[in-house]
């Protein structure tokens, strides 16, 4: 029972010490609470068969006591949490990358005795009023707020005084704890990639319908400026108005159509997968083949390995880690709730496949042949 009771911990002396005095400070805090120490051991060990108002005793005896302090992380201090994120998050079609967050929240929790709920919101203009009645809720000791960019509903958590953790948005106030992926710094990732294979004349496809888009953006600019390269919109940057692979097609067929376009780029690197999806069909269509004529690369990758049989070069953007991390922020800040207030930023992953090549000094594109090389 309890954190004390790890069966496989060494028996040197000095572990042998640490461990009773462990045992001590249970007994301790049951003295000063008023409250057993099979209480207390539950308490400590995140069990969810004690009442409120005894945990609540029991951890803030703890923490004045400085036993928080050196707990290990493995127990998740409270027993019911609720995940707030837009509606298109419960549904895998509408918004895969969400959806599989949710999930990798629900995998970091299976060890634990913790009831998940969730509640949709809006990203902007949220309903306030259907917020706090949630947060109200005595059975809502924690709340993790996934993609809610509305700074007053940021405001309203941390006013709320109860552990909350962002996923893929920030507070500008700075009151709450983040994690997201680094998104400018995976978009100066993916471009400076592209730039050492030798590639110069590159168009980004991007969705820029959210700020972290616009981040992506901002790290694909620096890697230009870097390399003293001028970017211009109207000429390397093709706007998407979704992350779908109809649009992107539509919108690369038109821009390889535009007259002003003499030739097409050397390298693409778009926004998702599914978006690389649609910027494969628009080439293919127009008789350009990927990458002996036009280089492609995703920041995504986790929804297409290959498209049209071709393997995809692309930058993991991390997904299934940012519930796990979240997770462990909330645990940490129950431990240390007065702990200064961070945003931790994830690194993605570069996956080199076939749909890059590199360009040598001096080479020339391939001609595209209407004809094969043999008859058939």
């Amino acid at each position: 029972m309890g954190i004390i009771f790890h069966e496989n911990f060494p028996t040197t002396e000095t572990e042998q010490d640490h461990r009773m005095d462990k045992k001590l400070k249970i007994a301790e805090i049951a003295q000063r609470t008023n409250l057993s120490t099979s209480t207390v051991s539950r308490v400590l060990a995140g069990k969810a068969n004690t009442s409120e108002a005894a945990r609540n005793r029991v951890l803030a005896c703890a923490r004045d006591m400085g036993v928080m302090e050196g707990m290990a992380a493995g127990r998740l201090l409270l027993n019911n949490l609720v995940v707030f994120a837009p509606q298109r998050a419960f549904d895998e079609r509408s918004d895969i990358f969400y959806y599989r967050v949710i999930q990798s929240i629900n995998k970091a929790l299976d060890s634990h005795e913790v009831r998940l709920r969730y509640c949709a919101l809006e990203e902007l203009d949220s309903d306030a009023n259907h917020f706090i009645e949630r947060m109200n809720l005595p059975e809502t000791q924690a709340a993790i707020l996934l993609g809610i960019d509305d700074p007053h509903i940021h405001e309203l958590a941390a006013d709320f005084g109860k552990p909350c953790v962002l996923i893929n948005c920030r507070d500008k106030r700075m009151r709450l704890p983040s994690v997201a992926p680094d998104h400018r710094t995976i978009g100066d990732f993916a471009a400076d990639y592209l730039f050492d294979l030798g590639h110069r004349d590159v168009v980004s496809v991007m969705c820029l319908r959210r700020y972290t888009m616009d981040l992506r953006l901002a790290g694909i600019k620096a890697a230009w400026q870097a390399r003293n390269l001028r970017f211009q919109s109207k000429r390397d940057l093709i706007a998407v108005p979704s992350f779908g692979a109809r649009d992107a097609q539509a919108r690369v067929g038109e821009w390889l159509d535009d007259p002003a376009h003499k030739s097409p780029p050397t390298a693409f690197l778009v926004g998702s997968d599914f978006m690389a999806e649609g910027t494969v069909r628009a080439l293919q269509q127009r008789g350009l083949r990927v990458p002996q004529d036009v280089s492609v690369m995703s920041i995504d990758a986790f929804n297409l390995a290959a498209i049209q049989d071709v393997p995809l070069t692309a930058v993991h953007v991390p997904r299934d880690e940012l519930g796990t991390e979240a997770v462990q922020l909330l645990q940490q800040r129950l431990i240390r709730p007065h702990a200064p207030v961070g945003s931790l930023l994830l690194n993605g992953t570069l996956v080199v496949r076939e749909s890059v090549r590199r360009i040598r000094p001096g080479m020339r594109r391939s001609a595209v042949e209407s004809e094969g090389l043999y008859d058939v």
